[in-house]
């Protein structure tokens, strides 16, 4: 029983989740146990279960009296999230590195080619969020994983408000074109130091989406 609450919170956590990162579910919204229950045909138990989860992601906010709402925009927050971001990845792919196969190569190479085709915002950050979990998956380092998915989360929804008032067309991705090339021929340094720069300028590049 409790395994199948926890599948079934985690699907109302991901889905409710991705609607306040696109920006679907605005800043402060309510959200109600009983419409969220509703929705997805469940009970309150995993529908309070997936407002804990969502609330540790710091996508919801809860309050008594006044129940549990989506989580305001801190866009004070961008050069944290950004420095913060760019020293863990760093740590995340020198640990990754060695582990990297050719089937790993094959997976960032296909994000890659999926962020220069992508004809939306929506597509764009879906390969985005793939290439960057692809360059540092096989670090095999769950808690630092856990950090930079939090991370990267807060990333995509500032990168959704901010495409939404500056506008948004199609561009290829010339970073992530140089960090593959530069983990392809084995130079780490060089990947690394790439990779550092590209996400320490990404709130530039989330403002020069227009």
């Amino acid at each position: 029983m409790m395994s199948g609450n926890r599948t079934t919170a985690g699907r109302i956590a991901e889905s409710i989740g991705e609607r306040i990162i696109n920006g679907a579910l605005q800043p402060n919204f309510p959200l109600r146990q009983d419409h969220v229950a509703r929705e997805f045909n469940s009970s309150h138990v995993p529908v309070r279960e997936a407002f804990r989860q969502l609330e540790a992601q710091h996508l919801v906010v809860s309050a008594p009296r006044r129940g549990v709402r989506v989580a305001p925009l801190d866009t004070n927050s961008v050069k944290e999230i950004a420095e913060m971001r760019a020293a863990l990845e760093v740590v995340a792919l020198r640990n990754a590195a060695p582990k990297l196969s050719s089937v790993h190569l094959a997976r960032i190479e296909l994000a890659l080619i999926e962020g220069d085709n992508a004809q939306t915002i929506e597509e764009f950050e879906m390969a985005n969020r793939a290439f960057h979990y692809a360059l540092v998956a096989p670090c095999a380092m769950p808690r630092l994983l856990a950090s930079l998915d939090e991370l990267q989360l807060a990333n995509s929804r500032l990168v959704f408000a901010m495409a939404r008032t500056a506008g948004w067309r199609p561009r290829s991705n010339q970073d992530h074109r140089l960090i593959f090339q530069a983990l392809r021929a084995r130079n780490l340094d060089q990947a690394c130091n790439l990779l550092a720069r590209h996400i320490q300028t990404i709130e530039h590049l989330a403002l020069q989406t227009s």
